[in-house]
């Protein structure tokens, strides 16, 4: 899979010695800049130390079933239309080389979402749908689901977010990438969206 990120850094060349420094312990396969120059750090055969603690589908080591990509940018701006282009470009390279599955691009919230917001709300995940290297539902594709908690759980486990991952953090990581910057009680809206993805997407888990 494919697991992305922000580096929560003021600099792109800060946060390139901090993936860089051994005594950090913390790599990543890519690194992009703002300007959309795009670093390699770690080859893509080896494991690069990115994910940390989560799951996504039943896969509980995440380093060594994906590539890392970090967007330089301190969550708290937008990312800029030079270094999506460049994002573009490179996961579709790897996706096609790897035959990776546009389901299989998730943002590090989604495999650790008590821990992780990145990539964050600012991120753009409607624009790499619609580009083909992710997923999305448009309004009309979910059908109105009643709100209950324990559903929602079970249908964002399906779906691939981890089993022990606490109702609040779930919702939270859920809306950051399908309704970003909504707010309040989960709705009708949360547990159609969730439901159709599990059923259109359910987790790989081999």
């Amino acid at each position: 899979m494919i697991v992305l990120h922000y580096t929560a850094m003021d600099t792109c060349e800060a946060a390139a010695e901090r993936l860089c420094s051994p005594e950090f312990e913390v790599s990543a396969h890519y690194l992009i800049s703002e300007k959309g120059d795009i670093f390699q750090l770690v080859d893509e055969d080896a494991r690069a130390w990115h994910a940390g603690a989560g799951a996504w589908g039943g896969v509980n080591d995440i380093n060594s079933r994906s590539i890392g990509i970090e967007l330089a940018n301190t969550g708290k701006t937008p990312f800029s239309a030079l270094q999506m282009n460049a994002l573009e470009r490179l996961m579709r390279d790897i996706m096609e080389r790897r035959c990776i599955p546009k389901e299989r691009v998730i943002g590090h919230s989604d495999m650790a979402p008590a821990r992780k917001g990145d990539p964050g709300a600012r991120f753009d995940w409607r624009r790499l749908a619609f580009a083909g290297l992710s997923i999305w539902l448009e309004a009309g594709e979910a059908r109105d689901a009643a709100p209950k908690p324990d559903d929602f759980q079970s249908a964002a486990r399906t779906f691939g977010y981890p089993a022990d991952a606490p109702f609040d953090a779930l919702l939270s990581a859920f809306r950051q990438r399908f309704r970003p910057h909504y707010d309040g009680a989960l709705d009708q809206t949360d547990m159609a969206q969730i439901q159709a993805l599990a059923r259109q997407y359910p987790a790989l888990t081999s």
